[in-house]
């Protein structure tokens, strides 16, 4: 697994979670208050998008994952 594929799993997996917990039709609801970190994840993607910073991206360089070609691509020549 890429870099990149770890952010986006982590951040679905972040944003699904969070809504499981924050939404009262949820079996798993457990407080309106899960919201604000869905809101964050989605905020933080728009803002490394503009700016190319991500601080999961940082971490999981620092720990050795390797990274990618964007969206699975192969890189130019």
């Amino acid at each position: 697994m890429t870099v990149e594929n770890a952010i986006r799993a982590s951040a679905g997996g972040f944003i699904l979670i969070s809504l499981a917990l924050g939404v009262q039709a949820s079996a798993l609801f457990h407080s309106v208050n899960w919201l604000w970190f869905t809101a964050f994840v989605g905020a933080n993607l728009l803002q490394s998008s503009f700016t190319g910073l991500c601080p999961l991206e940082m971490i999981l360089k620092k720990l050795g994952m390797k990274s990618g070609a964007a969206c699975g691509m192969p890189s130019p020549r």
